[in-house]
């Protein structure tokens, strides 16, 4: 395993395929939280460990990790399966391979984790899979301060031409549309109409513009 000091979280170990980074002195990121003001996170690196006893070990300490940076930040974006690993919070009668998504329980594991960690803001992606080229996108979003649940404009996509980058694209438009002064509700129509386009597009980045997605 390599150390990667010259990072500004020092202590961040990578496998040499890629698949976990690991682990950092609580404390460290604490400080670092601090001084740099508002934290978003995605929290689906903790999914893409695999089931090997490497990664379990590694989900074990990655969730204890996580648990204890929760409180730094304030918009939480993930779906159902890194809430589930990361933080134990699972919406009921939810599957998306049989396409039944219960949008009340997301909203309830919302309510649970804004109580809990005290979030801005809870952010998840909703994929309902017809097919390996042909899903439904959309989103869901629940606002702490005025205990908002929106869902946004459901997309059909079909075909796909490339996945890879799909739900990045979603949590930078997020951010992105948060950032440049959008109600929730706005930034999350924008989040998902940027990586539904995304869907559209062969490689990892999304290569659309404002204009575009508006």
């Amino acid at each position: 395993m390599e150390q990667f000091n010259e990072t500004p979280l020092q202590g961040i170990l990578g496998t040499d395929n890629g698949k976990l980074f690991y682990l950092l002195q609580i404390e460290k990121v604490s400080d670092l939280v601090k001084l740099r003001g508002d934290l978003s996170t995605a929290i689906d690196l903790i999914s893409k460990c695999g089931s090997s006893e490497e990664g379990i070990n590694a989900i074990n300490a990655l969730n204890r990790l996580l648990s204890g940076l929760m409180k730094y930040v304030d918009v939480c974006i993930g779906n159902e399966e890194d809430a589930e690993l990361v933080l134990g919070f699972k919406p009921a009668q939810t599957d998306v391979v049989s396409g039944n998504l219960e949008l009340a329980g997301y909203r309830s594991i919302f309510e649970q984790m804004v109580e809990k960690f005290g979030f801005e803001y809870c952010v998840s992606s909703l994929r309902v899979s017809h097919s390996a080229s042909d899903n439904g996108w959309s989103a869901c979003m629940y606002a702490r301060d005025t205990k908002e649940f929106y869902h946004s404009k459901e997309y059909q996509i079909r075909p796909i031409v490339d996945r890879v980058g799909g739900g990045d694209s979603f949590a930078a438009g997020v951010i992105c549309g948060l950032l440049d002064g959008k109600k929730f509700q706005d930034a999350l129509e924008f989040a998902v109409a940027a990586s539904a386009l995304k869907h559209t597009i062969p490689g990892d980045f999304n290569l659309v513009s404002r204009r575009e997605v508006e």
